[in-house]
């Protein structure tokens, strides 16, 4: 059973199976690993406990930035710049992304780039800056397609694509 049943098309964010994220979590436990505290700080972050989430995505960045993998230390640094948006801390949340998107295109990770992309996108529709979301979600999908995303994988993406213009095409929504 996914635990992302689903995306809104009003504000983009994931509509959540709660009982299988919960026991999702539940199933972690106590892990401590760095694979285990970045599935912990989503899980937290789709059930709305966001000072848990920003807790575990502090030491999730701390333990990716102690083992010296940087395309790591980046994809946690998008985890906490999420729960940053999901705290109503837009603009902390796109400086974040920012440096995400620099570190991972400069060092041609291709997947981070999509990923913070895709997540910058998110921050810029909930500012209101349509064009810029829509340029960050295009960009998403040629990234992923690039790094030979499935159709699932992409899903997301192409979503926030339709979303955004028909966001654009009728300002009325």
């Amino acid at each position: 059973m996914s635990i992302i049943t689903g995306y809104d098309a009003l504000t983009l964010r994931e509509k959540v199976d709660l009982a299988a994220a919960t026991e999702r979590l539940d199933e972690l436990g106590s892990m401590r690993s760095l694979s285990a505290l970045n599935e912990k700080v989503s899980l937290l972050r789709l059930l709305g406990r966001l000072d848990e989430a920003w807790e575990i995505a502090n030491e999730a960045w701390r333990l990716s930035r102690f083992t010296g993998d940087r395309e790591q230390a980046v994809a946690s640094r998008i985890r906490r710049a999420q729960v940053l948006q999901y705290q109503g801390k837009l603009d902390e949340a796109a400086a974040e992304l920012n440096h995400c998107i620099l570190d991972a295109e400069t060092h041609e990770w291709t997947s981070a780039a999509a990923n913070a992309r895709q997540n910058r996108g998110k921050v810029l529709f909930d500012q209101g800056n349509l064009e810029a979301a829509l340029a960050d979600f295009t960009a998403a999908v040629f990234l992923r397609e690039k790094d030979g995303a499935t159709a699932d994988e992409l899903e997301g993406c192409l979503i926030a694509v339709a979303v955004v213009e028909s966001f654009i095409s009728d300002p009325r929504r």
